[in-house]
C-alpha cells in the first residue's frame, strides 16, 4: 500500500481533507509543527490484535497512549496485543508508522479515543504524509466507536 491508496480512499470517502507532506520527524512536537497543528491533534493509528485473524484500529491522540485495561474492558476480552511489524503490514497493507484506516487492505473496526476533537491530522499511508480532517467527520466517515481508551503518556 502507499500514500496513493490512502489518498484515493480519502477522496472516495467524501470527507473534507488537506494533505500535508513533510520529511521524517523524530518527535510528536516536530510532527505537529510540520503539520501546523497542536501535538494533541496528531492522531496515531494503532493496529491491535483481538484474536486469530481479528484486528481493529485504535485512533490515539498525540501525548496519549492506549490504556490496555480500558480497551480490554470495552472489547470484553481478557487479552489483546499489538502485532509485530510484519503482521501489521500484512493485515493493513501499510508499514508501521504509516498505518491508517484509509485504504487499508481490510476495513477493520475503528475505535476513536474520546479525546479526539476539533481539527486533527492523521497519517496518510507514507512517512511524512498526513491528512488534516475534522474529528467529527473522521469518526463518522470511519464509523468509529468513540470511547475513553487512552491515558496520558508518561
Amino acid at each position: 500500500m502507499s500514500e496513493q491508496a490512502a489518498v484515493t480512499a480519502l477522496e472516495g470517502s467524501g470527507i473534507g481533507f488537506e494533505i500535508t507532506r513533510h520529511g521524517r520527524v523524530s518527535s510528536l512536537a516536530e510532527a505537529a509543527a510540520a503539520r501546523g497543528v497542536e501535538p494533541s491533534a496528531i492522531v496515531k493509528t494503532i493496529v491491535v490484535r483481538r484474536g486469530e485473524g481479528d484486528y481493529l484500529f485504535v485512533l490515539v491522540p498525540g501525548g496519549r497512549t492506549i490504556s490496555w485495561p480500558k480497551l480490554r474492558s470495552l472489547l470484553g476480552v481478557n487479552r489483546i496485543s499489538m502485532p509485530d511489524a510484519a503482521t501489521a503490514k500484512e493485515v493493513t497493507g501499510y508499514e508501521r508508522g504509516t498505518i491508517t484506516p484509509f485504504g487499508a487492505t481490510t476495513a477493520w473496526p475503528v475505535i476513536a479515543d474520546a479525546c479526539i476533537a476539533g481539527t486533527v491530522s492523521i497519517g496518510a499511508g507514507a512517512h511524512g504524509v498526513a491528512a488534516t480532517v475534522d474529528a467529527d467527520e473522521l469518526v463518522r466517515t470511519l464509523d468509529a466507536r468513540v470511547a475513553d481508551v487512552t491515558e496520558p503518556e508518561g
